[in-house]
């Protein structure tokens, strides 16, 4: 039973943590990943990867993104790069979580698929 509440605590405690760093982008993020709204498309054979992260709004955008480092969302360039107010993206956030969590729909394509698909970027 003491495992369980500390299991519970512990769950608690690293929601708590990641809610401080991220604000609002964290739930929003667990939103689209509880949505199954990622996917990692990954080339073959080089093995290198892109995630399409699908957004919120009525329109149901897919935005391209590299977790760490960019998101061709209008908050990426606006809330990070201009502003400087935000860490990362709600769709960096899910690309992040999904991959830990094991929750992306993985599409695998060819090398050459994968490179007409990051040059419309």
């Amino acid at each position: 039973m003491a495992r369980i509440y500390w299991g519970y605590l512990s769950l608690f405690w690293y929601k708590s943590s990641l809610h401080f760093l991220f604000g609002k982008n964290f739930e929003r993020a667990t939103k689209i990943v509880d949505q199954r709204g990622v996917k990692r498309i990954t080339g073959e054979p080089s093995g290198r990867s892109v995630f399409q992260v699908l957004g919120e709004s009525r329109r149901k955008e897919e935005y391209f993104c590299f977790p760490e480092n960019y998101c061709g969302c209008y908050s990426f360039f606006y809330d990070i790069v201009n502003r400087g107010e935000q860490l990362c993206c709600k769709h960096q956030l899910a690309a992040r979580l999904a991959a830990s969590l094991g929750a992306c729909i993985e599409v695998k394509v060819s090398d050459e698929q994968l490179v007409i698909l990051l040059s419309n970027l």
